[in-house]
């Protein structure tokens, strides 16, 4: 994908959950079981330990941006909580190639470590209930296994309450 190179995109996550000295383990996969569901199904990990971190923008001129990141058992409230968040009238998740342009990481992949410095993330606060939470590797080659306290030393990372809602 224009420009995308896995082995840096990679190598940015694992650099950066050293910089934090994250308790974690790399989880090589196949990229065609990338997406959560997939991931899940074939590897055994419960849904509710998977986290997606999904790229948001505010559909403005000046296209504000936040990374989100929510158990996959739950959906991102976009419509509130993410629009009054990030200040603008309206907003939806970004398109994959922009995505791609912001952070450097394919959908699937997308990991809320190594994002662009300024880039805020927000955490829904049931990802942090878990004591270890699968996310993103930044390609469809690697997921990552992490202990959830990191998210409170992030500087970049906000937990927040009702991010995300169940289903429905």
């Amino acid at each position: 994908m224009n420009g995308f190179d896995a082995e840096t995109a990679e190598g940015a996550v694992l650099a950066a959950l050293r910089a934090l000295d994250a308790d974690y383990e790399a989880i090589a996969i196949e990229p065609a079981y990338a997406n959560t569901a997939a991931f899940c199904e074939r590897y055994g990990y419960g849904r509710d330990i998977s986290a997606n971190c999904i790229i948001v923008a505010g559909k403005t001129e000046d296209r504000r941006h936040a990374a989100c990141l929510v158990q996959a058992t739950r959906r991102l409230d976009v419509n509130r909580t993410v629009r009054r968040r990030l200040g603008v009238r309206k907003a939806s998740f970004a398109p994959a190639e922009e995505t791609i342009a912001l952070t450097s990481m394919l959908p699937d992949g997308v990991t809320p470590f190594g994002l662009p410095e300024g880039l805020p993330l927000w955490v829904d606060a049931g990802v942090v209930e878990h004591e270890r939470v699968v996310v993103g590797g930044g390609s469809r080659s690697l997921k990552i296994l992490v202990a959830s306290e990191v998210f409170h030393r992030m500087l970049n990372a906000e937990v927040v309450e009702g991010l995300a809602q169940p289903p429905g």
